[in-house]
């Protein structure tokens, strides 16, 4: 792959994962619940989701999935109603008031209990896979850098690991963003009012992939 259109395909690339869907709004409301860290953790299972994602296109499954109007009717309908699940879990998220057992020996304010690594990654993991528009990016995106004159799985490594270092990044960006909100929350009610506000971009979110039509997305 040339330096030139490696640039254009990093650019393109940064410039799709700076896009607020819902995995980027998980990394940001991690970060506002739990901090910086978490977000990153959480995000390590979308990363693992678009590698998965990025191996399927690379090796022509993502053309048949992407032709495919069940199954893309199959994969955008569960995880329509995932997120809607989610954006009703996070509004009704149990959040705990202030006092003497939710303060840290370092005087730090717990609101919420921290779910662990494994269900922040496991989470964004699967919002990732249900988002039947990620595998019509791959498909339809990565293709359009490739050299007809170049090898085949060297270009797509190239164009797949860069891809993922953007997304890291956009991640970390978004859990930064959420770690500045962090430190404006000082009540149980500043938390219920970003567990509301979570979930309802969320459900709006899984509303809208319902209604998301094949050939629009792949546009």
């Amino acid at each position: 792959m040339q330096f030139d259109t490696w640039l254009l395909f990093a650019g393109a690339a940064i410039a799709l994962s700076m896009v607020p869907g819902p995995n980027n709004l998980l990394a940001m409301f991690n970060g506002a619940r739990y901090g910086v860290v978490s977000a990153a953790v959480g995000g390590v299972g979308r990363i693992m989701a678009f590698a998965l994602m990025i191996v399927i296109a690379a090796t022509g499954l993502g053309v048949i999935l992407a032709a495919s109007e069940t199954a893309f009717l199959i994969i955008k309908w569960v995880g329509a109603v995932y997120l809607v699940w989610l954006g009703v879990k996070s509004w009704l998220a149990k959040v705990h008031d202030v006092d003497a057992d939710t303060v840290t020996g370092s005087g730090q304010v717990v609101l919420m209990a921290y779910p662990g690594a494994f269900t922040l990654a496991r989470t964004e993991f699967l919002t990732a896979i249900g988002n039947p528009k990620a595998i019509l990016i791959f498909t339809a995106f990565f293709p359009q850098f490739l050299d007809p004159a170049q090898a085949y799985g060297a270009q797509f490594t190239v164009m797949g690991l860069t891809f993922l270092a953007m997304e890291s990044s956009v991640l970390l960006v978004y859990g930064l963003l959420g770690g500045q909100v962090k430190g404006l929350i000082r009540s149980a009610r500043h938390m219920r009012m970003l567990n509301r506000v979570s979930g309802a971009l969320l459900v709006g979110a899984g509303v809208l992939l319902a209604f998301t039509e094949r050939t629009r997305s792949s546009a």
